[in-house]
């Protein structure tokens, strides 16, 4: 893993635009002294571009209680996680989920059939802040999982060149989640830096040589959409304005023109629960 590890390091490391970072400190000063780490990855990190966009945010911490002190968002997190918010900062908007360092950990290894974490940080992304060095050891060791452990659970096919198992691989994770973006994103996001998962080909294979990813891709599709559900019911309590946003991501990657009636703004569970069928049966979401 060192290799990976020495990758990883250097690719989270790259500067990003100071607004990205000012808006990770302050959510990190939301939490303190309970944040450890701040990343930023998706979209707006691929494509370089801010404005109009809702930059996407991991933050880090050592425990939940920690985090939330009293009340129901420390066990929620726990029990299902992460949960998910809605952030504003100097012009620009975000959401950022929450995740333990154990949980990122364990959330981006073999040991779990979730795809959601693992499959991201397979992907580009960038500390923007961490507490102390021990943070950042902390935060390079969870991510340098990913990889391995994408590469590992869609297995090498016979004469399958690299990039096309990494998209393969993208495409499965895709499948094991409600997504709202068209077919062929997951192999855009090998194309838009291919230099990149060539880098990375080498030191992951090696590293997922010694893995055995838990469960198969039914079980993964069966959990991950499922979960998928609880999460957009959960965040319809911790986002702001999240009938809002569900309607904005699936128009912007589905081309829908879905508009919501007042009353789905006042109650955003509701909203998402009377959305879905129709998302499912229109192919907006798969």
């Amino acid at each position: 893993m060192a290799a990976l590890r020495d990758l990883v390091a250097e690719e989270i490391a790259i500067p990003v635009d100071p607004r990205v970072s000012a808006m990770a400190e302050a959510i990190a000063a939301k939490y303190a002294p309970a944040s450890r780490a701040v990343l930023f990855y998706g979209s707006c990190l691929r494509q370089q571009q801010l404005e109009g966009l809702m930059l996407d945010f991991y933050l880090i911490v050592s425990d939940y209680r920690a985090a939330y002190g009293k009340g129901w968002l420390a066990p929620a997190n726990k029990l299902i996680p992460p949960n998910v918010f809605y952030f504003e900062h100097d012009g620009l908007v975000a959401k950022y989920a929450v995740l333990s360092e154990a949980d990122f950990y364990h959330l981006n290894g073999p040991e779990t059939r979730n795809v959601s974490v693992w499959a991201r940080f397979a992907q580009p992304s960038r500390l923007v802040w961490a507490a102390t060095d021990d943070a950042r050891s902390n935060a390079v060791a969870a991510i340098s999982r990913a990889s391995p452990t994408l590469l590992a659970a869609a297995g090498q096919r016979a004469g399958e060149a690299p990039l096309d198992w990494w998209r393969r691989a993208f495409s499965l994770t895709y499948s094991a989640e409600l997504r709202a973006e068209r077919k062929g994103r997951a192999a855009n996001v090998v194309e838009l830096e291919p230099e990149r998962y060539e880098r990375f080909t080498g030191p992951a294979m090696a590293a997922a040589r010694s893995m055995r990813p838990k469960g198969s891709w039914a079980w993964r599709r069966i959990e991950g959409k499922a979960l998928s559900v609880l999460r957009l019911a959960k965040a319809s309590f911790t986002f702001a304005g999240g009938a809002e946003y569900i309607a904005w991501k699936i128009n912007r990657h589905a081309g829908t023109k879905i508009e919501l009636k007042p009353w789905q703004r006042r109650h955003p569970l509701l909203a998402a629960v009377t959305l879905l069928p129709r998302l499912l049966s229109s192919g907006a979401v798969r």
